[in-house]
Parts: C-alpha cells; structure tokens; sequence
C-alpha cells in the first residue's frame, strides 16, 4: 500500500473508531440517567405483595408471584450491570483504537507533505486540523467512562450500610439477618419469614417485613435501614437447644454418620434385600435431580440435595413411607453465580452430603452457595463463600456441631476452613491453611477430652479448636488428590490417599503410628471399629488393618470398586460397590462374609442407618430397605 492508500486507510479507522466511541459514550450515559433516578432493587408491585401477603398469608400463589417479581428484578439488575462494565470495556477498547489511528494518520500525512504534494480533500482536512473537535470527543470519552464507574451497584450499597450500622452500634447483625423462628412457632409466623427472605432488600424509607431474633426474643418487625422498629414479641426461648453427643448418636446427622466417623449405632440391620425384585424393599422414591451425596436422617425426616445446569434444591422425605414433604429451591443467594462452574459428570454440582442438628439442616454446593432450612423447610439465610477453584467440583461435605456449622474449604487457590454461626450463617472463624486442594471432609474427634474438627488434604492432615480456630498439630503425611476423609478411633486418626499412604496418627504428640502404602483408597474414606481399620479401594479391594500395628489382616477382591465409604453398622461393616452391589461382613479379624445384597441399580453414595433401616442412594432412585 503506497503512502495515500495508507493515509486513506487510517483516516476511515479514525472515523469509524470515533462514531462507534460516540455512540457507546451516549448509551453508557444515558444508561446513568435512568438509572440515578431509580433505585432499580426498590419494587413498588413486591412491597404491595407484602402487604397483600400479611393478609394472605397461606396464599402460595402469591408467594409464587413474589418469587417471580423478584427474580425478574434480580435478572434486570444484573443485566444492567453486566451492560455497563461490557460498554466501559467497549468505549475505552474503541478510545485506544482511536488514539494509536490518530496519531498514525498525523505520521503519514506529514511524510506526503514533506515532499510537497495534496493529501486530501479541503472538508475532510478542515474537520481533522479543528483541535477542539477532538477535545471535545475525549471530554465526552472522560464523561462516558465516569458514569460507567459512577453507576450505582445497589447490592453494595445495601451491604456496607449494613456494614457501618453494625460498627456504629446502631443496628446488631441478628436485626439484620438472622431469621429463626422455633419449631413450635405458629404457621403464619412461619409464612411471613419464608416471604420475607424471599423479598428484595429494601430501599431506604423502604421496609420489608421479617422475623428477628434478639437476645431470647422472637418476633415479628418491619426492617429499615435505619434500624429495627414496631417489633412484635411472638415467642420467647430462654435457650437454644443444640443436639448432645447421645442424640448425635441416635440419627445419622451428615456424612458418614454421627461426628462424620463411619459407624452407626443403629441395630437390626437387615443383610439381604435386592431392589430389582424389591425382597426386603419398604419402599423407593425416585430423586428428582441427581446428586452424589448420602442421605442425612433426624428422627422421621430425610435430606438430600440435587441439582442440574439450571437449578440447585435441597429435598425432605418421610423416612418411613418415602413421601417427598417438601423440596426447596437454593436460588436468590446474593454473590451466587449467574452460570454455574464446570464440573466433571462423577462429581457435579451436589457432591457435598448436607449436614443436620435436628432444628435446622445446612447444604453447600459447587458453586459456592451455602444454605439453612429449617425442618419444615423454611428457609433461615444464605450466602455465598466465593466459587471455589476446583477442577473436579466442590465435594466436601458440610459438618455441624452445637452453634457452628464446619466448611473445608480447600482448593486451588489455596486452603482454608471455616466456622459459621448456624443461627445467622455469619463466619465466627476463619482459618487459613497450609494446604493444596482437597475433596475430603471434616470429622469431629474428641481427643484430650476436648472436641476437636479434623481434616485431611494433601500436604497435611491437621486439627483444629472448635472454638477459635487454631491449628493444634499438623502432620506432613498426604499428598496427590485426596479425596478420603480421615477417621477416627482408639484415640489415632487414621488418613489415607491412593498415591500416598495409610497414616496412623496420634493427634496429642503429632506422631505417625505405624503407615502402610500397599492398597490405598482414590475416594472412600477408611473407618475404623473394634480395633480394626477398613480400606475400600476404586479397584475392587477391600482391606482389613489391624488397627494398633498397622498389619494387614485380609483382603477380599471384588469385579467392581469403591466410590462409596465403608460404614460400620450393628457389629458389621457395610461397603457398596460402584455396580450397587452391598457387601457386608463381620468385625472380625477374618474375612467373614454376611451377604452381598443387590440395590438394583449402580451406586455411588454412601448408605445410612437409622432404626433398624439401611437407606441408599442409588443413581436415580433412593431406597429403604429393612427387615
């Protein structure tokens, strides 16, 4: 191209770049204007819906339509946002165009004047030589991009309001967010806080009607940002009544059983069923969305999560009969992400097996998004932790104990575990770990007489005080991907991870016991029990260590492996293959087997036990099988 076609080339880049930079520069301000004068999370029609709704308040068409208006609101919202930081990006992409084809075009055009010859036409010169135009442009480009930054992100502004009112003593954080109400509330009490954690935040002026705790009072308000006000006393409870050991014990609360551990204090189990011809079958429910984690049981009611592309929920059965008594949405979560993260199809979106304190159940997922419900399915708070970075999918399964619900937290960018208030959802504790990714879970361990939250990752398996936070003692012991939990018993917690080795550990001096490296588990997690250590591997081998020396004391080998952890149940150890096939043999120092049952279907998540009852999740089906 001669020196002509090139200035001609960077004059049209010059004015295309300068159009399209006007014409941004006049959407992103005039997007500004709309929306300085709106408060666009404000809502007249839903506060009108509230106030229809205390009236109202059985209506579940109503409800619906408030969940609808709000979604809409919200979807708006973000799109708004998303349009502003997508143009901002845009006008100063086309202002940097602009620039470098400017100062191209001033290059070219004076190398063709040197040799004394006409370059363009009179108009077009008379508009690039006018100085002012081009100030005037980038005042207009200065302008554009202020507003874009300018614009109000309401969601922030509600958050450090709450924020400062907390620090300046004007508003506690239970006025705020905490939203409890006792079992023994009454039904419309009960309706107006589901409707109201359903609502938009308000704007300022604005109320939305809430239930609050404060000290042992329970009551209905209306919430400001000034404050709390015309508050209504309902009930009054001088204490909140967490689950002892004993009723731990009694029900199967999370993962794995009580404390996380792997054994279950449930008797009568039966041996042989087969869920294809339904032999020893009281019933089988089919699960609406597919999940990997285990049932979760207190007293007549049963939990489990699912999800897809488009959805997360968290469902409630009748343990005894397999009616479905509620199923919940997890949607709305401030932070949450408007497209879920990219997980492998053997982990997904649900992975984690939710936690209960028989007064309110606890749900994570993959996303980020952790979730309270009571037992009737109201839901209490939510937030989100921040999506981890893991390359599989969130597995780690949540753990609770008196007031505080445990996250392991470990992932690419680093490890970390968390305490949260179970009442409000508020962080107590934060500890940040010497540690890489993990898909384990915690266990509860009493050691020393204290209670004590233990985790395993690779490179360390640690423990920690359930009341601060602080690292106790860590052992250097892991490595690779571990996906196992540890286990506890005897008084050693006993860690394992394929890659890496079976490490018996004694958690008061940090020492290894004894370890062993010869078949490791990729994803069940080892239980120990009567002096004896189990190891299912994802190759078909199962193990039995004698639990003091660490000396193998059998092995059987099976056509398929292990994703589900081996539970110890009524003096037997319960281990399900990926093909759902149940094997089960005694506590004993010899391989002796009680029965191979079959679910009827492939089987991944690990069973659990309740009043004489087996319970398990199958691919598509759950199952109760008893005698």
């Amino acid at each position: 191209m001669d020196k002509r076609g090139k200035l001609q080339f960077s004059q049209n880049i010059v004015i295309t770049a300068g159009a399209f930079c006007i014409v941004v520069a006049m959407l992103l301000s005039l997007n500004f204007w709309q929306v300085s004068r709106n408060e666009p999370l404000e809502s007249k029609a839903l506060e009108a819906l509230v106030e229809r709704l205390s009236q109202e308040p059985r209506n579940d068409a109503l409800k619906q339509e408030m969940r609808n208006l709000d979604l809409l609101a919200r979807k708006a919202y973000f799109n708004s946002q998303w349009q502003v930081k997508t143009g901002a990006y845009l006008l100063l992409f086309g202002a940097i165009v602009f620039a470098i084809a400017l100062r191209y075009y001033y290059s070219v055009k004076a190398r063709i004047e040197e040799l004394g010859q006409q370059v363009e036409n009179e108009t077009v010169a008379r508009l690039m030589s006018q100085r002012w135009i081009i100030i005037a442009g980038a005042g207009v480009l200065i302008i554009a991009l202020a507003a874009s930054y300018m614009t109000v992100d309401y969601l922030k502004v509600y958050s450090s309001e709450s924020i400062n009112a907390e620090a300046s003593g004007e508003v506690q954080p239970e006025e705020i967010e905490v939203i409890e109400v006792g079992r023994g509330a009454s039904g419309q009490l009960a309706e107006n806080k589901e409707s109201a954690i359903q609502g938009a935040p308000a704007g300022k002026g604005q109320s939305t009607t809430g239930v609050v705790v404060k000290g042992d009072e329970v009551g209905i308000a209306n919430k400001t940002k000034e404050g709390v006000e015309e508050k209504k006393p309902v009930q009054k409870s001088n204490t909140v009544n967490f689950p002892d050991a004993g009723q731990v014990k009694a029900n199967h609360n999370g993962f794995r059983g009580p404390f996380g551990n792997g054994v279950s204090f449930s008797k009568n189990i039966p041996v042989d069923w087969d869920g294809a011809t339904g032999k020893n079958m009281l019933w089988k429910a089919e699960t609406p969305r597919q999940g990997y984690n285990s049932p979760v049981i207190w007293g007549d009611k049963l939990f489990l999560t699912g999800s897809d592309a488009q959805i997360r929920e968290v469902y409630c059965f009748d343990k005894n009969s397999g009616k479905m008594l509620w199923s919940k949405p997890v949607d709305n979560i401030p932070g949450s992400p408007a497209k879920p993260p990219r997980v492998t199809d053997d982990t997904g979106l649900s992975a984690p097996t939710l936690t209960t304190d028989g007064q309110r159940i606890y749900a994570i997922f993959a996303t980020g998004d952790i979730i309270s419900f009571d037992m009737d399915g109201n839901r209490v708070w939510a937030r989100n932790l921040g999506v981890p970075d893991n390359h599989y999918g969130h597995s780690s399964s949540l753990i609770c104990w008196k007031d505080k619900v445990f996250v392991q937290y470990d992932t690419n960018k680093g490890g970390k575990v968390l305490a949260l208030n179970t009442l409000s959802g508020k962080t107590v504790w934060e500890t940040r770990r010497a540690s890489k990714i993990s898909w384990a879970s915690p266990v509860l361990a009493e050691i020393s007489g204290k209670m004590q939250l233990v985790l395993s990752a690779d490179p360390i398996v640690a423990g920690y005080d359930i009341d601060n936070g602080k690292e106790l003692w860590a052992v250097d012991c892991m490595m690779g991907e571990v996906g196992p939990s540890p286990a506890f018993g005897g008084g050693l917690v006993y860690a394992a991870n394929e890659y890496a080795r079976l490490a018996a550990i004694n958690p008061v001096d940090g020492s290894i016991k004894w370890e062993e490296d010869e078949y490791m588990p990729e994803v069940a997690s080892p239980v120990v029990a009567n002096g004896l250590v189990f190891i299912a591997t994802s190759y078909g081998v199962f193990v039995c260590y004698d639990a003091v020396t660490g000396d193998k004391l059998w092995e059987e080998e099976y056509d398929a492996g292990f994703y589900a952890s081996p539970v110890v149940a009524d003096n037997k150890v319960f281990a399900l293959d990926t093909d759902g096939v149940m094997h089960i043999l005694e506590l004993s120092r010899e391989a002796k087997v009680v029965g191979t049952p079959l679910l009827g279907e492939e089987g991944y998540a690990t069973p659990a036990f309740s009043d004489g009852r087996i319970y398990i999740r199958g691919k598509e089906h759950l199952y109760c099988f008893g005698k």
